[in-house]
């Protein structure tokens, strides 16, 4: 196997399992687009009733064989029920070396470790968190995984990269034609665009829903006409895990310091000014703290933001009832509110991949972002960002939006010095998910790094009272406080691939050896 040293530094393959891989260039040295793949269409002589009895009859129809590529989607997080349903009666049919490629997976997805191991799933072109991404690390899925983040995922799909032979999409409500939308039903779950690529893209699209709705079922994130099939089941999710995730405002003094230092950053660098002010933050407890501080200054100075994009909570919902935002873009919805205001407000707008993230479009809104506020589970000296490998190796998360939100305008990192005994600042991250080009800020409760290349933002900030201070200096001060932390060991055999963006290899994470 050939190894080619890329953008960032990091040995990549140039070809892997019969796949031509092309290295990381850049952030922005993708200026060609994309290839405009169009998958074929069956056209219908006459209209076809398209509700089936059960998932084993669409299986069928869908004629579903070894090695084809299997999709799903993720807004119902880990209250989801499809992804192992469905998997387990493809088990059960004898079928093998299936890819599975969904939008993400989450714990409640651990049954599928076993159809890894049995040889039912080759491997995953998908995020992957917690259980499935350790069987990974550990070598157990016969080909490397391929992880993409969710504008990837979707330059991926339309160009012809992944191939989806058949999508399930999960719909809270859909009529019999297939329209669907996630605001009704007992499994509403706010929006379905994580799954817009799979009904545009692949060979053959059903549809299951818990909710069938008399036609039209409106309004439609997914179109009837993409659709050759839907399914009536009695339950596609529960709604107490829908919106699993952080939606309490963290209480923790350093993480609320951390939060407050990010809001005073925006405030301070006269980011927070009309007409042009936009942010994005996401569920963790240290973003809901930032939302809540942002809010309060937003009002102090009269200052209203054209945006606020999400991952959407209550918090961003009340920015939004404040008259502190004039709309609130929602790509995934986090808790119950949430989704009772996608329906009912007419200024909280539903998004989806292409129009935010996916940059082999002709401009997807994620540059219009002033502000982006991210986690990370490792920065290094570089500023380049892990968010896929922890210090000690192990593979536990997707991408999800990171590389395509670092596009804003200033990209901020919120993350305590040190967590769990070990630092966030090393040397050199275990794995890159984005270069350091495209990170500005790094957030500790112990101080704030600027990126070099920001000499803007250094000159804002040069009579602040925040304490900003080199990245090196943040590196000793954790080290002091931890010791050198011991690297991971890894074998040779790649086990996963991290894609850029753009369609290229950022780096690639080993099988590792665990510790003792």
């Amino acid at each position: 196997m050939d190894f080619i040293a890329n953008a960032v530094g990091r040995l990549v393959p140039t070809e892997l399992e019969g796949r031509r891989l092309k290295p990381f260039a850049g952030a922005h040295a993708d200026l060609a687009g994309g290839t405009g793949y169009g998958g074929r269409i069956r056209a219908a002589a006459q209209y076809t009733d398209k509700l089936l009895p059960d998932l084993d009859a669409a299986i069928e129809a869908c004629a579903i064989r070894d090695g084809m590529t299997i999709s799903f989607h993720h807004h119902l997080r880990n209250g989801d029920m499809l992804i192992n349903l469905v998997m387990e009666k493809l088990a059960q049919r004898g079928l093998k070396d299936l890819v599975l490629a969904p939008s993400a997976l989450f714990p409640t997805h651990e049954k599928l470790v076993a159809l890894i191991e049995s040889g039912v799933i080759s491997h995953v072109e998908g995020s992957m968190n917690g259980p499935i991404g350790r069987a990974c690390s550990l070598g157990r899925m016969k080909k490397a995984a391929v992880l993409r983040s969710h504008g990837g995922r979707f330059r991926a799909i339309q160009d012809g990269d992944l191939h989806i032979d058949v999508a399930f999409i999960a719909a809270p409500c859909s009529d019999a034609h297939g329209n669907a939308n996630g605001l009704y039903g007992p499994s509403a779950c706010g929006p379905l665009g994580f799954a817009l690529a799979d009904s545009l893209w692949a060979d053959r699209v059903v549809v299951v829903t818990d909710h069938l709705a008399p036609f039209p079922c409106y309004p439609w994130t997914i179109e009837g006409g993409h659709v050759d099939y839907v399914v009536q089941v009695e339950r596609i999710g529960d709604p107490a895990q829908i919106v699993s995730g952080t939606t309490e405002i963290t209480r923790s003094p350093t993480r609320l310091l951390i939060a407050e230092y990010a809001a005073r950053f925006v405030r301070d660098s006269g980011l927070m000014t009309e007409p042009g002010f936009s942010f994005q933050a996401g569920a963790g407890g240290v973003s809901l703290a930032f939302v809540k501080f942002m809010a309060d200054y937003m009002a102090a100075a009269g200052i209203t933001a054209d945006f606020v994009r999400g991952g959407s909570t209550r918090f961003m919902v009340d920015l939004l009832n404040r008259g502190l935002t004039r709309y609130l873009l929602d790509g995934q919805s986090f808790d119950r509110d949430t989704v009772a205001s996608l329906r009912d407000h007419p200024r909280h707008v539903e998004t989806n991949p292409f129009v935010s993230y996916n940059y082999h479009s002709k401009g997807c809104f994620a540059q219009r972002v002033q502000v982006s506020v991210l986690g990370a589970t490792e920065v290094d000296l570089d500023f380049n960002v892990n968010v896929n490998t922890h210090s000690d190796g192990w593979l536990l998360h997707g991408i999800g939006g990171f590389t395509d939100a670092a596009d804003a305008h200033v990209t901020m990192i919120t993350a305590p010095l040190v967590r769990n005994r070990v630092p966030i600042i090393v040397d050199r991250v275990t794995t890159v998910t984005a270069p350091g080009e495209m990170i500005d800020v790094i957030v500790t409760e112990r101080g704030i790094a600027i990126n070099p290349r920001r000499d803007d933002l250094q000159e804002r900030l040069r009579h602040s009272s925040l304490p900003i201070v080199p990245i090196e200096k943040l590196s000793a001060m954790a080290v002091a406080m931890t010791g050198v932390p011991e690297k991971p060991r890894f074998n040779d055999r790649v086990v996963a691939l991290i894609e850029f963006r753009d369609g290229t290899i950022i780096d690639v994470v080993r099988q590792l050896i665990p510790r003792e």
